[in-house]
């Protein structure tokens, strides 16, 4: 029997590159980390994770590693830390199969800008509801959640990833997306959104404040980062773009309803 004639072998890892190299990014920071004196290691934390006293303007204000610079970068960079295995490993699970599509839909440069953006939202999202908080805040569960929330925009569309009919990896990620309200109106969106907000508010999952009274979550960045995941994504999309300019929807970009 010729070689040739027998079809190829589905490889066992089949993650874009571009996860593949995020994922490779937060192991290998984490791995670093924990090889350092702990002394030193809670320095990373002060000098890279997410302090909300660093922008206290009053009087009391303290003087923390990085100084004006660490007021800009701690935006994105607290989202790459993590304080333990299962920590970082709760994180990883989410993303695999949400980030996964969104890799493959956006690309590596728009999939890493975008994992930013929704950083800062959850950053922001912090900030603004722990004003003066001296206990930093770290892990990628605002970025997670911002990505979950991307992708929910077309992961139920016919031949998606969480569609009956769906194609194979990278044609289920590239279907064409649903005006965001149009989403909105899908039972299965829905009921998506009430069971994640559900799960943060109760419980939380994946981002913390690390202070002297132990670990707290920080569920007010994972839905920074969703909302932010859930508006900022048609700014990202390639797809979204090419079929507003080619074609009108047609009755296989609908939602498959069975």
């Amino acid at each position: 029997m010729d070689p040739s004639d027998n079809p190829p072998r589905e490889p066992i890892l089949t993650l874009p590159g571009a996860l593949t190299a995020y994922i490779g990014l937060l192991a290998a920071i984490h791995i670093v980390r924990a090889l350092l004196p702990v002394d030193l290691e809670y320095w990373t934390i002060e000098l890279f994770g997410f302090i909300p006293k660093r922008y206290d303007q009053t009087l009391l204000s303290m003087p923390f590693p990085g100084g004006t610079g660490a007021e800009i970068w701690t935006f994105v960079t607290y989202s790459l830390l993590h304080a333990n295995l299962s920590h970082i490993g709760f994180n990883i699970l989410w993303l695999l199969p949400f980030g996964s599509a969104l890799a493959r839909r956006f690309g590596a440069v728009r999939f890493f800008l975008f994992m930013a953006m929704t950083a800062i939202a959850g950053a922001a999202a912090h900030l603004v509801t722990h004003e003066h908080e001296l206990a930093p805040m770290i892990g990628a569960s605002a970025s997670v959640s911002g990505a979950m929330a991307a992708a929910i925009r077309f992961a139920f569309v016919r031949g998606s990833f969480l569609s009956f009919n769906r194609g194979d990896a990278d044609q289920a990620a590239r279907v064409p997306a649903l005006p965001l309200f149009q989403a909105l109106r899908d039972p299965r969106v829905i009921g998506f959104l009430a069971v994640w907000f559900g799960v943060n508010i109760i419980f939380g999952m994946g981002s913390i404040a690390v202070g002297s009274e132990g670990a707290t979550v920080a569920w007010q960045a994972h839905i920074g980062g969703f909302f932010a995941g859930l508006l900022l994504f048609s700014l990202f999309d390639p797809i979204a773009r090419v079929q507003r300019a080619d074609r009108e929807p047609s009755p296989t970009d609908m939602p498959d309803l069975r």
